[in-house]
Order: C-alpha cells, then structure tokens, then sequence
C-alpha cells in the first residue's frame, strides 16, 4: 500500500493514501483508524490522544511528553502498509427521507437536462443507490456521502447560492450530501431531507458518523411535513431512520 508521511511539527503527523480515492480511501481509512484505536487500546502507542479522519488521509496528534515521535510514527506506517479490510460492512444503515418535488429540488430539471435523463430517471438513480459516509466537515453535521452514479456527476456550480436551506440534498463530482444548517452552498440540490442532522444537546451531536451508510427514500411534499411535523413535536425522533445492518 502506497502512502505518504506528512510531518506536522513535533507533536503530529498525517498518514495520507494518494492513490486512493472515493469509497475506497475512505474505507483504508476507516481501518487503518481502527488498528490505530486497537494499538491505543492495547498500551502499544502510548501518548496518542486524538485521531483526525479525512478521506484517504488521517491525521494522529501526540502529545511529545508521553509520546516517541519516531516510534509512533514508523508503528502507524507500518499499520498503514499491512492488509487493510476496506470492503467491510457499513455497522448502521440510514433510510432517510427526501423530497424531490417543486422547491425542495430547484436544480433537479437542470441535472436532468444535463445528464440527458429525465427528471424520473435521476431520482431513481439517486434514491436507488446506499451511499458510504465518507466523513463530517465544513459544517457541523455536514456527511459527504459517496460516490454518487456517473451520470450525475457535475462540478459544483459556478455561481454558488447565498443561501441554501436546511435540509437541502445536493450532488457535487462525486459525492452527495445534506445540508444540516441554513448556509452558502455551491452544491446542485435535488431535493430536502425533513431529519435534523445535528443537536448539540444529543448524546452525540452529529446524528451521523463516518463509517455508517446512507439510502435516500422519495417523499412526496404532503409526506415532508407530515414527517417534519412529527418531528418536531417529537412524536418520531431522528434516531428512528436508523436501520441496523441486515434490517430492512
């Protein structure tokens, strides 16, 4: 396996997979921060007290009192280069609402024109996939999800929205994501998700996390407000779109 080690000052280092991309990088990733926890877990990397995942690189934060710097260093190198098992089950399956009608999709007609489908068409392509998450940044709660079909893979927009809603489904290159906040966004959206994304009174925050996977199920717009309705009175909670592995 073909990596590289980015030193990052005395007390932190990043591991970086430049041959891989996508679900892929992701998923070395993801093991390669699992034998990292194991090693932590098991008193081998003393000093190591944070872990910072993207997606084909992962970063290791050490505090330089406790920590050998070189040694940690050459143990997680060598972790990176042995047999990693990306193709590993996704733990949790999220079946997540989505809207793709009238305001909820404002770029839906657009892509569709683009890709040379009809507006039918994309939906299906994009509801029908189970998208790996990827990891959590720019926002808090932002899941950039993927790889999203061929067909529907367009750069982000060229003049990007002041404003894009909460909720929003949007498509860039070859990831998928939801908007958990109100925000500027230069994604092209296809439709809106009713679930909330992030709470900072929840146990944990993010409602997702890497590692867990996504598949988008159609709403029409009386469904959408009949789940946010729901929702928000707390009749459902959010943690209720969360299918175990093997479930339906």
């Amino acid at each position: 396996m073909d990596i590289r080690v980015l030193t990052l000052g005395d007390s932190a280092f990043t591991i970086e997979f430049p041959k891989l991309k996508g679900a892929i990088g992701a998923r070395s990733v993801r093991a390669l921060r699992h034998s990292i926890e194991q090693e932590v877990e098991e008193g081998r990397l003393p000093g190591v007290f944070d872990i910072i995942s993207a997606s084909r690189s992962l970063t290791v934060c050490l505090n330089p009192d406790l920590a050998d710097y070189k040694q940690v260093t050459e143990r997680v190198s060598a972790l990176a280069q042995m047999p990693l098992d990306a193709g590993g089950a996704n733990k949790e399956l999220w079946i997540l609402p989505a809207c793709y009608e009238g305001e909820f999709a404002p770029d839906l007609e657009e892509v569709a024109q683009r890709s040379g489908l009809s507006v039918t068409e994309v939906i299906d392509i994009h509801s029908s996939a189970t998208y790996d998450i990827f990891l959590i940044g720019f926002l808090p709660g932002f899941v950039f999800m993927g790889e999203i079909d061929k067909r529907l893979q367009f750069p982000r927009r060229t003049s990007p929205r002041v404003r894009v809603p909460a909720g929003s489904v949007g498509i860039a290159n070859e990831q998928t994501a939801v908007y958990p906040w109100e925000s500027p966004g230069g994604w092209h959206l296809l439709a809106r998700c009713p679930v909330p994304f992030f709470d900072s009174t929840w146990a944990q925050p993010s409602l997702l996390s890497a590692g867990g996977s996504v598949k988008f199920r159609p709403v029409t717009t009386e469904e959408y407000s009949d789940i946010k309705a729901d929702l928000s009175s707390e009749r459902i909670a959010p943690q209720s779109f969360l299918s175990r592995e093997g479930e339906s």
